[in-house]
């Protein structure tokens, strides 16, 4: 349920595509609840191996909890 989203394979390049992809895409992430589309792609990149290279349970609690106030103060995506 919790990972990075999906993006283009050939916009994740390298060694950073091919860390990324080792974990299934989830429905929210880290970059969804960090700024979304008002980061650059690079940004997305970099939170994206954090999330892969530092996963915790409680790294997903905290992105769980965070996506949860996003959706009920209506932040975010619009």
């Amino acid at each position: 349920m919790i990972a990075h989203r999906s993006i283009a394979l050939t916009t994740a390049v390298g060694r950073a595509q091919t860390e990324i992809l080792r974990v299934a895409p989830g429905i929210t992430g880290l970059w969804q609840v960090s700024g979304r589309s008002e980061l650059e792609f690079d940004r997305r990149v970099t939170m994206d191996l954090y999330y892969v290279r530092r996963w915790s349970i409680w790294l997903d609690l905290v992105i769980l909890a965070r996506t949860v106030s996003h959706i009920l103060g209506r932040r975010g995506a619009f």
